[in-house]
């Protein structure tokens, strides 16, 4: 395998700030699944066609319309479809590793036919560990699982693990009847902690993210891609997923972090308040479950890091969102010196290096 040269080490008084990224993005060929997979499934497969003011996706027989955003694409960082100049960017804006998670690889998700799903997400992880994860060391990907099919989905994380996948991907959202924390998923959890594959969930994945249009939508429909990955976690753990499995770890990215230890004081209330009614019973509260077993990712919230000192909750990564617009690319550094400057050096060095490298070995 080649390998990329690594990001220099600090010296003392550098003034740049160095950090490993929880959140970050590929950009797929757009021939990824046309160049691997049967024309018969790959007619199927996510694609997407532009015209002048939509951008039309295509995923199995459906079509969602999107509204095309030039001052987004004017936006994208140099390297955001050149391997070899985004490592250069990384260096530029002081990025160490970047946990790298599929662009239109969350599409995946929306394909109900479990052998195009098997097909399309195979594909992804193949073209990920190859032409990504093959030439350099520093960006990854976590391997995307097919959902329609259980038997299906222990497959591939285990071969994901095989390949030297370091992570799993999954979408927040999803249908009722196959929600996080019922039995179904016993199977794949029991493998990705025999596994040591840590469970990423990225925001904003699996659900509509558009729910409302009046007065202020734009903020308002930001905020209701966070709160599926809320429900990842409450699921989890009200569910009794990740007390059965102490060892699993799980990742909602983009998502912020200040709510994590909320959450987590939210349901011990109703553990203890409505414990006549909580089905099953845990071996731990709520909020022991969380402290031990969920991390979180944000790029630009203060208060992710101020909440630390005072809740004792450190499962906290910084993400840089690259290449997407929200994203810290070109102010990285003017961002992480707002954010931590003047905080502990422990803290510090827990949410920029630590927990990443707690997940991921990094």
């Amino acid at each position: 395998m080649t390998q990329a040269m690594s990001a220099p080490s600090e010296q003392a008084g550098d003034e740049k700030i160095w950090a490993h990224s929880g959140d970050s993005h590929l950009m797929e060929p757009e021939d990824l699944w046309t160049s691997r997979l049967p024309k018969a499934l790959a007619d199927r497969a996510p694609r997407s066609e532009r015209g002048e003011k939509y951008e039309i996706v295509y995923i199995d027989g459906t079509q969602i319309d999107r509204q095309l955003n030039d001052f987004m694409d004017a936006m994208r960082p140099p390297g955001f479809k050149d391997l070899t100049i985004r490592l250069r960017d990384l260096d530029q804006e002081g990025v160490r590793n970047q946990l790298a998670f599929p662009s239109m690889g969350f599409w995946v998700c929306n394909i109900r036919d479990p052998e195009l799903e098997n097909a399309v997400a195979r594909a992804w992880n193949d073209w990920a560990m190859e032409d990504i994860m093959g030439k350099q060391d520093r960006i990854f990907a976590p391997a995307i699982i097919p959902l329609m099919d259980v038997g299906n989905a222990v497959a591939e994380a285990e071969r994901a693990a095989e390949m030297g996948f370091k992570a799993l991907y999954f979408p927040c959202g999803i249908p009722d009847d196959r929600a996080w924390g019922l039995d179904i998923w016993e199977p794949l959890w029991t493998a990705a902690e025999r596994m040591g594959l840590p469970l990423t969930f990225h925001i904003g994945t699996g659900s509509a993210n558009v729910v409302y249009r009046g007065p202020g939508g734009a903020v308002v429909n930001y905020m209701e891609t966070t709160y599926p990955g809320m429900r990842v976690v409450s699921h989890m753990v009200a569910g009794g997923a990740l007390d059965r499995h102490p060892d699993l770890k799980v990742l909602i990215a983009e998502g912020g972090a200040a709510w994590v230890p909320a959450i987590g004081d939210r349901m011990d209330e109703a553990y203890r308040q409505h414990g006549m009614f909580v089905r099953p019973r845990l071996s731990r509260l709520p909020s022991e479950i969380i402290r031990q077993q969920v991390f979180a990712s944000f790029q630009h919230d203060i208060s992710a890091v101020q909440v630390i000192e005072d809740t004792h909750y450190d499962n906290v990564l910084w993400g840089d969102d690259y290449p997407h617009l929200e994203g810290t690319y070109g102010h990285t550094q003017q961002t992480l010196h707002t954010i931590f400057d003047g905080v502990d050096d422990r803290i510090r060095d827990r949410v920029l290096r630590g927990a990443f490298e707690e997940l991921f070995g990094a």
